[in-house]
């Protein structure tokens, strides 16, 4: 997403982008040695496994009751925050203490993942840090914008926020809306990976999840996919040489988690990345070595609709490898939920997977409950 949707219930979305070497040489490591819970994914049901995959939105300062109800029987894995949700910080507080202390079955007991989108620049969900944007920062070098990481995580600790759906790690382009709207850190990967990789360890190492953004990367796009069917020109060898190149060191610096664009990059895929095997199994884990846990962009806009309905989306998301499926509507959001229960108790989609997935999530949900 892009700040053509700033203001409104979308997700404003990229992907994290830094050199390893760089990252290193700034002193940045992201991960925290964190030992996983012991395992429990054997033991949930199949509406367990799949409300572990979703993501949900929705609207106000209360818990709606369908909301409650999902989160008290394990359907659901986290909540995206808004402005609309955050119109004070005083209510915001409120709202996440209350989602949190909903009672969860046991295995799922761990805090629910709570994110929203806070990179600084036009988008930012609530008022704090970071103090400028992506551009900025860049501008300012690595101290700066590790500085403004550990910032933003003070910020979003404050109110409950455990994942920052930030840095952007796309590598922007001229008349591309990343760099029109100044989100971008850099305008070489080499740059961008060398301040957004420790932007994202000052958030990791304040306690909150840092998430790089679209990958394999939505520099080139020239509209938001909140708006329009995206398609990504690209050769293969200049998005793994460019757009890649910092997911790759964000990965090697144990970065948390990655959103997959929903853009349609044709040298690899004919579908968006989000539900295409070859992008979000085979470039982002085979290919680059992530381990960590994806999560799509949201998949009620203008781009996902083109390819599909509900149940197609979250089937193909799930089989293509997206540990996350997130969804600013909660209606859309049950419909998935139970979309991917059918296809799992029919054996369209495997069990195993669904474990795989369901293990990085709670890892993450376990590490931040610390």
């Amino acid at each position: 997403m892009a700040a053509a949707t700033i203001g409104k219930r979308r997700l404003a979305v990229g992907a994290v982008s830094g050199l390893a070497a760089g990252a290193f040489a700034f002193g940045v490591t992201l991960g925290d040695g964190t030992s996983p819970p012991p395992s429990v994914v054997s033991q949930l049901s199949a509406s367990q496994l799949a409300g572990e995959r979703i993501v949900l939105g929705f609207s106000g300062t209360r818990v709606p009751a369908r909301v409650g109800q999902m989160i008290r029987t394990g359907r659901v894995a986290g909540v995206i925050l808004f402005e609309e949700n955050l119109p004070s910080r005083d209510l915001g507080r409120r709202l996440i203490r209350r989602l949190q202390a909903i009672p969860r079955p046991a295995g799922l007991r761990d805090p629910l993942l709570v994110m929203t989108d806070q990179e600084g620049g036009l988008v930012k969900r609530i008022g704090g840090a970071p103090s400028v944007s992506a551009q900025a920062m860049g501008a300012r070098g690595p101290t700066f914008s590790r500085d403004q990481g550990g910032r933003t995580a003070a910020n979003l600790r404050d109110l409950g926020v455990n994942v920052d759906l930030a840095p952007v790690l796309d590598v922007p382009r001229p008349g591309g809306t990343i760099a029109e709207t100044d989100r971008g850190f850099g305008s070489s990967a080499a740059s961008v990976a060398a301040t957004a990789v420790p932007f994202a360890a000052g958030l990791q190492g304040g306690g909150v999840a840092a998430t790089g953004k679209h990958f394999p990367g939505l520099g080139s796009a020239r509209i938001n996919t909140d708006d329009a069917v995206q398609r990504i020109g690209l050769s293969q060898r200049t998005l793994r040489d460019v757009d890649e190149a910092p997911y790759r060191r964000f990965a090697a610096s144990g970065g948390e988690m990655v959103m997959l664009s929903t853009a349609i990059y044709p040298a690899f895929s004919p579908q968006p990345a989000a539900f295409s095997g070859a992008i979000a199994s085979g470039e982002l884990r085979g290919r680059l070595g992530f381990e960590g846990v994806s999560i799509t962009d949201a998949l009620d806009t203008v781009a996902v609709r083109a390819f599909g309905g509900t149940v197609k989306v979250a089937t193909a998301a799930a089989r293509a490898g997206a540990d996350l499926l997130l969804y600013t509507d909660p209606a859309e959001a049950a419909r998935a939920q139970h979309a991917l229960l059918r296809g799992l108790r029919a054996g369209a989609l495997l069990r195993a997977a669904f474990e795989e997935s369901a293990s990085r999530v709670l890892h993450l949900r376990h590490r931040l409950g610390r």
